[in-house]
């Protein structure tokens, strides 16, 4: 009989806890390849706890007297949706950064407790913080012998048949030869003979191919180990290896079975193989130690250059925005006629604009679930709609759209906030809609010298909310992939607090960003204002330096009704009508009929 309730699943968790000799487990949302997004198979959270956002983490501890006796851990995007899915009476909610599973067991786990973690879940790292906080309070952490969720999940997905895609090389701009080449330049010069890449959006980039095994991101279930003279291994299910991807690959690239992953890495007993922390689970290391290999930490050498879009993927990220921005002009067009009449719900607009995209080109999937909020909805930053939860848009009330398409030449995420009805604003909204229009030309328009980072553009953005002491809970900008992640490290924008990764990384020419500030009354409304933008060279005469600026990639109308054009600048007010005047001149000639007219009108200058 399956468990259908998250009481029932949790006291069976418990159980089986228990009969491990167990006195906790802790839980993320995490695959063998830490992944944010992950297939069905290792939605274990999810299943757990009902929690449907793509970053947290749970902590159980055996015993129900205790208290607490578990824990939700998510951080400033999901503080109001958790309340909404994970049920208080059997978790406790705490906040990331300020705390985390290994200072929270610190602090609650039972003296001497035995607390369980799957070490093809967790980073070293993770592992490394969790050990201390537990022998502090005389506790062990005990690596589990197959997941004790995967144990009493009845109807757990298998994980993904489905084959692995070749991407071809006129769209990658590079071929997997070259690009394995420079891996093994890397690893020559360093004195290695080997690095594991685990992270499933590096292989894909490496290897030029694609899959359906993730929702929302086109990977494929596998791992990889490159060798100092430019072969590799290729661990992959035998099921997802078709003929076309053996003659992709060549010989260089020996395919073997994903289950002789383990035994792989034993091979390489002497060997001096690169690692990176942040991107290989725990058991990565720990195989690699117990062969006998030299573990030397290295950031996965693919990150880098797959930042770094090359001039193919850059026009082809071109192509997929002039292709998106018709589908989501198209359906803001239809929002503002269907809105106002007070029938459009939350579900039915973003089933609208997925049918639009579908229409509009080659759409291969969403870059991520559809972010649809209506009012209070929207004020919860990574609102995720369901058909229990999806509002009706009231006219005269504000609607937050956040989505993205994925597209084989680029990864497209935009967001725009629109006033549904034939009214004004209300006043406050204006200006807060205004103050996060403001943030978003400033760091569109920001001009840097080589060297600066991510961190020391983020109060650009911040600033015009500051001015009246209001802030949002989440970075401004991430990197994006190349028909890969919509959440590509290492660059971001972002506070430099709270040890966020990506602040350090500077920003190089060819890197792809989201410029994404926004303001959320929490019941009431929220307002966020996202374009892609691409990092490009600035040039000066007589400059002291490399400078760089970027170029606006979205190309989509904002919401004219919602600005209060008093608190606009002069330089402000150009942008905007310059922006304008490039969404008509790329997108105007895609359309006709009154969607055109309606553009026409959206685009005029302020």
């Amino acid at each position: 009989m399956l468990m259908n309730t998250h009481e029932a699943r949790l006291d069976a968790l418990r159980g089986e806890l228990k009969s491990r000799g167990l006195d906790g487990f802790v839980i993320p949302i995490s695959d063998e390849h830490m992944s944010e997004y992950v297939g069905a198979y290792a939605q274990r959270l999810a299943w757990l706890t009902g929690f449907g956002g793509s970053a947290g983490s749970a902590v159980v501890l055996t015993d129900p007297a205790l208290s607490p006796a578990a824990a939700m851990f998510v951080d400033g995007r999901y503080t109001l949706q958790v309340r909404d899915q994970v049920d208080g009476r059997f978790y406790a909610y705490e906040s990331v950064p300020q705390t985390s599973p290994a200072r929270w067991l610190g602090q609650y786990a039972p003296k001497g407790a035995r607390i369980g973690y799957d070490a093809w879940l967790h980073g070293s790292k993770w592992v490394e913080a969790a050990q201390a906080a537990l022998a502090a309070v005389g506790g062990t952490l005990v690596a589990v012998d197959g997941n004790p969720i995967d144990a009493v999940w009845e109807d757990q997905p298998a994980p993904s048949p489905a084959p692995a895609l070749v991407h071809d090389d006129g769209l990658a701009g590079e071929s997997s030869k070259a690009k394995r080449a420079a891996v093994s330049e890397w690893l020559t010069a360093r004195g290695l003979d080997a690095t594991v890449i685990s992270a499933l959006d590096s292989i894909a980039w490496l290897l030029n191919l694609r899959g359906t095994d993730v929702e929302r991101t086109p990977v494929a279930l596998s791992y990889v180990v490159a060798h100092a003279d430019g072969t590799a291994d290729l661990y992959i299910a035998d099921e997802k290896v078709t003929p076309q991807l053996r003659q992709h690959l060549g010989n260089a690239v020996r395919i073997q079975p994903r289950g002789a992953f383990v035994s792989g890495l034993g091979t390489l007993a002497g060997k001096r193989v690169a690692v990176d922390p942040d991107n290989a689970v725990a058991a990565v290391f720990e195989t690699l130690r117990a062969a006998g290999a030299t573990i030397v930490e290295e950031r996965d050498p693919t990150i880098l250059p797959k930042a770094v879009k090359n001039p193919v993927e850059r026009q082809g990220h071109r192509q997929a925005q002039a292709i998106d921005g018709v589908a989501v002009t198209r359906f803001l067009h239809w929002l503002s006629v269907e809105g106002p009449r007070g029938e459009v719900t939350e579900m039915s607009a973003s089933d609208r604009l997925h049918a639009f995209r579908r229409e509009c080109g080659d759409l291969r999937d969403l870059s991520f679930d559809t972010i649809s909020g209506a009012g209070p909805n929207a004020a919860s930053p990574h609102y995720r709609v369901s058909e229990e939860s999806s509002l009706t848009l009231l006219p005269e009330s504000v609607y937050l759209v956040d989505s993205g398409g994925q597209y084989p030449y680029g990864t497209t995420d935009i967001t725009r906030t629109v006033w549904i009805g034939t009214g004004e604003p209300l006043a406050e909204v204006k200006d807060r809609f205004t103050r996060v229009l403001k943030g978003t030309i400033a760091i569109d328009g920001a001009v840097f010298p080589k060297g600066t980072n991510g961190g020391q553009l983020d109060a650009l953005a911040r600033q015009f909310l500051w001015q009246v002491g209001l802030d949002y809970a989440h970075g401004t900008g991430h990197g994006v992939g190349s028909f890969l992640s919509v959440h590509e490290g290492p660059q971001r924008i972002g506070k430099p607090a709270g040890g966020q990764a990506g602040t350090s990384q500077e920003l190089l020419a060819g890197m792809i960003l989201s410029d994404e500030p926004g303001y959320y009354k929490a019941g009431e409304y929220g307002i966020r204002i996202e374009n892609l933008i691409l990092v490009e060279p600035r040039r000066f005469a007589g400059s002291d330096g490399e400078y760089f600026g970027f170029e606006t990639l979205t190309l989509v109308p904002i919401d004219r009704r919602m600005v209060d054009t008093s608190l606009l600048s002069a330089d402000e007010t150009a942008w905007w009508n310059a922006y304008h005047a490039r969404v008509l001149d790329v997108i105007g000639p895609q359309l006709d009929g009154e969607v055109k007219v309606w553009l026409e009108e959206q685009c005029l200058p302020l």
